[in-house]
């Protein structure tokens, strides 16, 4: 069966979750085969191991985090000469994009990006993708090179299948470019205690109908109880009542949780863009011609200031 790399996005050893995604993505289509950068990289194996990947490939090196991007990609660029691999699959994250098309222009292949499930064909894997403001689902493949393909994070379950990899380190040349960008400096993001809004299973969100930052302490306080990550609408956002790192839409992040929770939120097209591929909508809006209640699979019509509350009462008290 071909091999397929998986870029491992972990820290300090600990594997993220959109990782072990692809990993179940991966056995669809080949055997996985785990490509582990930097410090802790070695840690990996067990939990990749876990999850079906026959092999583990390894490298730490200073510059993986005292450089941008460039290291991975000499990295991964490596990686594929020496297995030959059906496909490469990277988490769809910033980073995960910026290495992703830097590794295929590299190696004369095309590139998927955003995919959302994978499948095997006669011809490569096909990707499938939400796209134009997720109005319209279409399946591609890569008819160039080796596909490099960035899936979204919450498109498979996450699904056990273990075995035991084989570890080896990976031989890695760094390009003159690899040194080109250099990590001055680093601030850590204060922790809120909450799940990663792009990966998060349950993301509860507030707009405009939240009417000021002070009241964001309701939509906070559900997202708690069902230990979701909290979402903001742009309009939410441009009057300064949420950061806009957690801004949920066109120009701001795309989720697709297993729930999503729109709060006084209208469900114009800029934000549709950004959840419409989550797996289970539901709409709090006292507006019953609101658009977003055209998407949603269960709608709440009524003031959010009394439904949010008594729904975050509820679910404490079910959990006590």
């Amino acid at each position: 069966m071909a091999e397929v790399l998986v870029y491992v996005d972990h820290v300090d050893g600990a594997v993220r979750k959109p990782t072990l995604e692809l990993l179940t993505l991966a056995r669809r289509i080949g055997e996985p085969v785990a490509v582990a950068l930097g410090a802790g990289a070695g840690d990996t194996a067990a939990v990749l191991g876990e999850h079906g990947a026959v092999k583990v490939l390894t490298h730490d090196a200073s510059e993986y985090a005292d450089y941008l991007v460039v290291p991975k990609v000499d990295a991964l660029q490596a990686a594929v000469a020496e297995v030959s691999p059906a496909a490469v699959l990277v988490p769809s994250s910033a980073e995960g994009k910026e290495i992703a098309a830097r590794l295929a222009l590299r190696i004369g292949s095309g590139i998927i990006t955003d995919a959302v499930d994978l499948e095997a064909g006669d011809a490569g894997p096909v990707a499938t993708q939400s796209v134009f403001a997720a109005s319209f689902t279409t399946k591609s493949r890569i008819s160039q090179g080796i596909p490099v393909i960035t899936v979204k994070p919450n498109s498979a379950a996450v699904e056990a299948a273990p075995v035991t990899p084989a570890v080896s380190e990976l031989s890695v040349t760094f390009s003159a470019q690899a040194t080109g960008t250099k990590v001055t400096g680093r601030t850590p993001r204060e922790s809120t205690g909450r799940p990663e809004l792009t990966e998060a299973a349950i993301v509860v969100s507030g707009g405009r109908g939240v009417n000021g930052s002070e009241n964001f302490a309701i939509i906070e306080a559900l997202a708690d109880s069902l230990g979701a990550a909290v979402g903001a609408s742009r309009a939410a956002v441009d009057a300064g009542w949420y950061p806009h790192t957690n801004q949920v839409g066109q120009t701001g992040k795309s989720v697709s949780p297993q729930l999503y929770i729109a709060n006084g939120i209208s469900g114009a097209i800029q934000h549709r863009a950004g959840m419409q591929t989550s797996k289970t909508i539901v709409a709090v809006n006292k507006d019953a011609e609101a658009p977003i209640f055209d998407l949603v699979d269960y709608g709440v019509v009524g003031d959010l200031f009394d439904v949010v509350p008594a729904l975050t009462q509820e679910i404490n008290t079910r959990k006590g």
